[in-house]
């Protein structure tokens, strides 16, 4: 089958970089996507967590999510900034914040999950609901190594 994204054979043999190629693009529609309203894509993976998962102290959202402490504290002034989660300061440990998703949080996940959705079908449009499927298996097991 010919290839129009001109990918030399040998690279379109390896499957990790099949993976790799098409999760940046991925990566990228939705980055731009998101950007467009000032967010990135840890703003929306936080906003997942704390609703997913529940509250959680700022350092261990910034650990959950693999970013760095002071970037997730700059994405939680912007969150709560736009009314999409609280701060609330621990009475024990004043240097400890504990971060909760809003209802107007909860909402503006929705709108970001329906974004993510559209570049998903984006991405997947030449599979059919059965391969989309099997794929989405065969990642999740990767994913979670099992």
């Amino acid at each position: 089958m010919a290839d129009p994204t001109g990918t030399p054979p040998s690279l379109r043999e390896l499957t990790t970089y099949l993976l790799s190629r098409t999760g940046k693009d991925a990566r990228t529609r939705l980055a731009e996507r998101l950007a467009a309203d000032g967010l990135r894509l840890y703003h929306h993976a936080a906003l997942a967590a704390l609703a997913d998962l529940g509250p959680h102290t700022q350092r261990e959202l910034a650990a959950r999510l693999r970013l760095d402490p002071s970037d997730l504290a700059k994405a939680a002034d912007l969150l709560a900034a736009r009314g999409w989660i609280d701060r609330t300061r621990d009475a024990a440990d004043r240097r400890r914040l504990t971060l909760t998703l809003t209802d107007a949080g909860r909402a503006r996940l929705a709108e970001l999950h329906a974004e993510a959705r559209a570049v998903q079908d984006a991405v997947l449009a030449p599979l059919d609901p059965a391969e989309r499927a099997a794929l989405h298996g065969l990642l999740l097991r990767l994913h979670t190594g099992g």
